[in-house]
């Protein structure tokens, strides 16, 4: 199973691999033509021609996982083909392809980075101490508070 918190990078594949190749013939790809460690916390993204296979590689602590995807209709909406070397992407933009989205989103919501939870109690004080623990807690965290 593919746990997020442990993948570093995801790298796609640039060109059409033959997808015959199972997680030996995949891993000599990864090292020998990517120039990478297959055995890196990183998933290794790899499609076929006709664009509806895609099969991905990972190593977990103790082996590989090798997921295979068909789609029954449609293409993957994969970058034009460059070159050998693999096209580093977010977890979110391989989402997107998976989805049968293009990788670079016009408009999407962009990633929120505030990690805070303002928390609003009405202590046994009451109304006013309440307010004004919030009121530190804003100072502490540089926001605006919303209105009581």
């Amino acid at each position: 199973m593919i746990h997020d918190t442990t993948i570093e990078q995801v790298y796609l594949a640039q060109r059409a691999t033959d997808l015959r190749k199972s997680i030996d013939g995949l891993a000599a790809i990864v090292k020998e033509e990517f120039d990478l460690n297959p055995f890196s916390s990183s998933l290794f993204v790899f499609y076929n021609r006709s664009r509806d296979k895609v099969k991905i590689l990972v190593w977990d602590h103790n082996g590989f996982w090798l997921y295979y995807h068909r789609l029954e209709k449609g293409t993957f909406n994969w970058p034009s083909e460059k070159d050998r070397i693999p096209l580093s992407v977010t977890r979110r933009q391989l989402r997107w392809l998976l989805d049968g989205l293009p990788l670079h989103q016009k408009q999407t919501h962009r990633e929120v980075k505030a990690r805070i939870i303002v928390y609003y109690w009405l202590g046994k004080k009451g109304y006013d101490e309440s307010w004004r623990i919030y009121s530190n807690m804003k100072k502490m965290t540089k926001q605006t508070p919303l209105s009581p």
